[in-house]
């Protein structure tokens, strides 16, 4: 009798894409799942293809999987539609992807015909999405060093997937390609050759939500698309990127997720000269400081009370106005950054949950960049307006300032229908 995992590693062997996949034709009422597994929680969507093109059908997520597990799905207008919780002591990875699984077969949503990815991290080889196989499963769990947090998280769904269902084409789709196009000197470190060549450089991350910047507004603003935007992300991870003419140019984020902007839990760019000061007087070790800067710095290091801007927006309490200070104070700089590496600036791009959602950030960044010949428009800021994408700058402004709603979601469900197409035949 065949035993669990005699799928998985005949797939491998055969360098896992199986012959008779390699023929799989998207049909109409197929649909696409798009997968982001991270350390604690399980998101995923689902697409449909209409006419080719994807059109979600749903999101949903698992979260708190070692502690409370929690469902909820959503609808294309956001309603919800399912939630469930699990009793305390948690689900392991196979049991949450099992239910994502048997769940979505249940929902009458048509033939899953591949699973699109979020990998965080491509390295230098990896610039394009790519369909995955054993020998790409390989090379990305040597970057999991690069990326300590996401990268096995992200590999562990692929690899369970992989187990289930091992005729099920899964593609990578990464995080960090989008920055590829940056000139070599906006990638390098002053750092010896010796350690350039083990991979040492600046990657920066949020690639697919830039990308889809990007091509939204070639949509929506054809001559800013084609000049210099910044673009900043600005979320529970937070970044900022310079674009000209939709191409990455330079970004706030690094070798890591770390560096730039502090964000909810970490500390953003940091002297490195205070990690050897930590390591010398007070004794951390690499763990230590690992969870310092991942986990107990940013706006919940500072205020003390909170990683969520909300709450500090709302607290009178002195450390949360200093640490939204401090928030406010190093966008304007990345932001001054940005634009000296782009020449100048002609739109200026809000997005993610605190970018889209947050009126006295969006203007008091804006109030900052007046030198940059940024005016903002406060009456179109502050209206509670929900449009994917909108103009708040004023029609004297010189540089166009937008809300647009992320969506890496449906970027990945792009390229993995692109990289599907590439494999027919």
């Amino acid at each position: 009798a065949a035993r669990p995992g005699d799928a998985a590693r005949a797939l491998r062997r055969s360098g896992g894409v199986p012959r008779d996949l390699r023929r799989i034709v998207p049909r109409e009422s197929d649909t696409l799942l798009v997968v982001n597994s991270g350390s604690s929680s399980l998101k995923f969507s689902v697409f449909a293809l209409e006419n080719g093109d994807p059109v979600l059908r749903l999101r949903a997520r698992i979260e708190e999987l070692h502690r409370a597990p929690q469902f909820a799905a959503r609808d294309a207008q956001g309603r919800t539609i399912a939630a469930r919780d699990w009793a305390a002591g948690g689900l392991a990875l196979g049991e949450a992807v099992a239910f994502m699984m048997d769940w979505i077969g249940a929902q009458a949503l048509g033939r899953v015909v591949a699973v699109g990815h979020r990998v965080v991290h491509g390295g230098v080889e990896f610039s394009d999405p790519v369909r995955l196989d054993a020998r790409v499963l390989d090379r990305l769990e040597q970057l999991s060093g690069l990326a300590p947090l996401h990268q096995p998280a992200n590999l562990a769904a692929i690899r369970v997937l992989q187990e289930r269902s091992p005729e099920l084409p899964q593609v990578a789709c990464f995080d960090t390609a989008f920055h590829r196009s940056q000139p070599e000197v906006a990638q390098a470190y002053a750092l010896p050759e010796s350690i350039a060549r083990e991979g040492v450089r600046r990657y920066g991350f949020h690639g697919l939500s830039y990308e889809h910047i990007a091509i939204e507004l070639r949509r929506i603003d054809p001559r800013a698309a084609a000049g210099r935007t910044v673009v900043a992300h600005l979320g529970a991870g937070a970044s900022m990127c310079a674009l000209r003419a939709g191409r990455s140019v330079a970004t706030t984020m690094g070798f890591t997720a770390l560096d730039g902007l502090p964000m909810a839990t970490r500390s953003g760019s940091i002297d490195p000269g205070v990690l050897i000061w930590l390591m010398k007087r007070k004794g951390m070790d690499a763990s230590d400081i690992e969870r310092l800067l991942y986990h107990e710095s940013g706006l919940l290091g500072v205020s003390g009370i909170s990683s969520d801007l909300r709450e500090l927006l709302a607290s009178d309490a002195p450390s949360a106005r200093r640490a939204v200070d401090l928030f406010i104070y190093r966008i304007g700089r990345e932001l001054g950054s940005l634009a000296a590496a782009l020449g100048g600036l002609d739109a200026l791009v809000f997005t993610a949950g605190i970018g889209e959602n947050s009126v006295p950030v969006r203007a008091r960044v804006c109030r900052d960049a007046a030198w940059l010949g940024v005016a903002i428009d406060e009456s179109a800021n502050a209206s509670g307006e929900t449009h994917p994408s909108r103009r708040v700058s004023l029609d004297a402004s010189a540089v166009a300032i937008w809300v647009i709603a992320t969506d890496e979601e449906r970027m990945i469900a792009l390229h993995t229908r692109r990289v599907l197409e590439r494999n027919v035949g």
